[in-house]
């Protein structure tokens, strides 16, 4: 694939993988893009790398527009090396180059390539002019690392926005509306659900300071370019960083001798019977990064384990440690599960939504061995129950 000219003398140039399916705990069945543009002004800017084994594709594509040797800036938004795996190739081909990035940008750059670059500090409301045109830096800290920021292009109106507002999508399309909202919400939905969900005020603070800027073209640095949906994935934004939710649930259990896996489907049947929309994910088939897009928009969050060796299964176990680090708030919580002795299952997931400030407003629901009617009659009850206060 060629490089892709985004305005008069802007250009994607980064690489597309195509094979990536995990990324760091995240499954990408869709693989990913790395994205870097190339402005070509009076002076020449990289903006932002890739993952180092795909630097060929990026400096093929350079080559197609300039000679990588005339390049005057690389700018770093973001040190993770998926996007500065390859400066230290561009610098090679240009080692006149001066790095721009904020002081923490400096500091992960000198930590991780060991490296005495030449660095040019940058923070919020510096400006850099370049030609005709004027870098405009505004610093993110934490969204998603304390590195983190963005850049914007006042006169071609593009913001380009480092890991917010990314997805990953490995595609030939380069633009939202070549794909669709339906798609790119998606896998936007699920890209802030397992990456920037626990970092909502930097969101929101990140958010207000950009809320001012006329924006022709969100340039992130995962998927798709946004030019026809801004409006959209703001909105979007706004929401998940407020941690508003909609009035439906979301089942996630896993299950030995089906006797949690009943009780599970109880819970759905009370829950929809009421009038509560419910998804339901088994830990057996669902992955933990997957069952995070629905748990961003979910407002009741079911967890069911049996009790194995005193403490959860162990794949409740790993989606617990996953939940806990992406900290959701403002939802309401509820456990059950099944045991054969000491039935600590339950316990247990209830003591993970204290810790994440749920509110639990029915106790769990433990049942020894295999449940009766009586007991699925009371699962069913509690779906209702919990329904009403969903709806409330």
């Amino acid at each position: 694939m060629s490089a892709h000219e985004i305005k008069k003398g802007i250009y994607w140039v980064g690489a597309i993988d195509w094979a990536v399916r995990n990324f760091h705990g995240y499954l990408t069945q869709q693989g990913t893009t790395y994205n870097a543009y190339l402005v070509v002004d009076e002076k020449i800017v990289l903006v932002d790398t890739v993952k180092q084994e795909l630097t060929d594709q990026m400096m093929y594509r350079i080559g197609q527009i300039v000679d990588p040797s005339k390049i005057d800036y690389i700018l770093s938004n973001h040190v993770e090396p998926d996007h500065s795996g390859a400066i230290p190739e561009v610098l090679e081909a240009a080692p006149q180059a001066i790095i721009l990035t904020t002081k923490k940008g400096e500091k992960g750059l000198t930590r991780h390539y060991k490296a005495d670059w030449n660095y040019q500090v940058v923070g919020t409301g510096d400006k850099l002019d370049i030609g005709k045109r004027t870098l405009v830096f505004i610093n993110t800290p934490m969204v998603h690392w304390p590195d983190s920021m963005v850049t914007y292009l006042p006169e071609d109106k593009i913001l380009f926005s480092n890991d917010a507002f990314g997805q990953h999508i490995a595609s030939t399309e380069r633009y939202d509306d070549e794909l669709g909202w339906s798609l790119v919400k998606r896998d936007s939905a699920k890209y802030y659900a397992n990456i920037v969900l626990p970092f909502d005020k930097q969101v929101n603070k990140a958010l207000t300071g950009l809320s001012g800027l006329d924006i022709d073209l969100i340039c992130p640095s995962h998927g798709i370019i946004w030019r026809s949906y801004i409006t959209d994935i703001l909105g979007e934004y706004q929401k998940w960083a407020a941690n508003e939710t909609e009035p439906k649930a979301l089942i996630v259990y896993d299950t030995m001798w089906n006797s949690t896996a009943k009780l599970a489907w109880e819970l759905e049947k009370g829950l929809s019977a009421s009038g509560v929309p419910v998804t339901v994910r088994t830990l057996k088939v669902n992955h933990i990064s997957d069952i995070m897009t629905d748990v961003l928009t979910s407002k009741l969050m079911l967890l069911g384990s049996p009790t194995l060796n005193n403490t959860l299964l162990p794949t409740m176990s790993e989606f617990a440690t996953y939940l806990k680090g992406l900290r959701p708030k403002n939802r309401m919580g509820y456990a059950f599960g099944s045991y054969g002795w000491g039935g600590q299952s339950v316990a247990e997931l209830e003591k993970i939504m204290e810790d994440l400030k749920w509110e639990c407003p029915l106790p769990g629901n433990k049942v020894e061995y295999v449940p009766d009617q009586d007991e699925l009659a009371a699962a069913f009850e509690s779906g209702q129950k919990l329904a009403e206060l969903v709806l409330r």
